[in-house]
């Protein structure tokens, strides 16, 4: 979730977020981490998008804090749409990390998910601002995975936890490895901001979840 602005004199779409850590696996390293692979992967395609005739680049600007004291009532009554809050944890539910819907503002981490180059965070993030995976998801012959890929992608061999395995083999990891994802232009143009963005005043991308998540 966050907020997006059209900046007409530096020809720029801003779209701000604020990530909120918490739990006994989170601290300012695994917060800092989350912070820079969302910000330089969301960054990297460099998408252009025209409103009204004029040609702006989207910047994401993320922040982030390690908030150990968070309390439940500080995500319930949270007004800033900015502000994400994810528990880490060194166990989760299904062994997997997640977010509380499409364009919500809420998740759960696994900590062994979010190693460097992981994408785990990105990918996540790619659900707070309200993208779905692919309705496909059999990406052999198209290069690498795009970001909404979800675990068990068919990917070419290159991209596959072994090399080696038949495509679609998930014993021998015949399936797409994660830090092969990667930000397309065409995950920039999906937020559909050439229709939601105002020159007047920042826009909402996602919606408040609000939820508190135990350990």
């Amino acid at each position: 979730m966050g907020t997006a602005e059209a900046d007409l004199q530096n020809g720029l779409i801003l779209i701000r977020s604020h990530i909120v850590t918490y739990g006994h696996a989170a601290d300012a390293d695994i917060t800092e981490r989350i912070r820079a692979e969302i910000e330089s992967m969301w960054n990297a395609p460099l998408s252009i998008v025209v409103r009204h005739g004029h040609s702006l680049q989207v910047r994401f600007v993320i922040t982030a804090m390690h908030t150990p004291a968070l309390q439940p009532e500080e995500v319930y009554y949270n007004t800033d749409p900015r502000n994400n809050y994810f528990r880490i944890e060194k166990t989760a539910a299904g062994n997997i990390s997640s977010v509380d819907g499409l364009g919500s503002n809420t998740g759960f981490f696994l900590l062994d998910n979010l190693y460097e180059g992981s994408t785990t965070a990105a990918h996540e993030y790619g659900h707070t601002l309200g993208l779905p995976h692919p309705s496909q998801i059999d990406f052999r012959g198209r290069g690498t995975p795009p970001i909404m890929c979800p675990r068990g992608t068919l990917v070419d061999a290159a991209f596959q936890y072994n090399s080696t395995a038949a495509a679609g083999d998930n014993q021998n990891g015949g399936t797409m490895h994660p830090r092969f994802r990667e930000v397309k232009d065409a995950d920039i143009q999906a937020l559909k901001l050439h229709r939601k963005i105002s020159f007047h005043e920042p826009v909402i991308i996602g919606d408040f979840s609000s939820i508190w998540h135990d350990a």
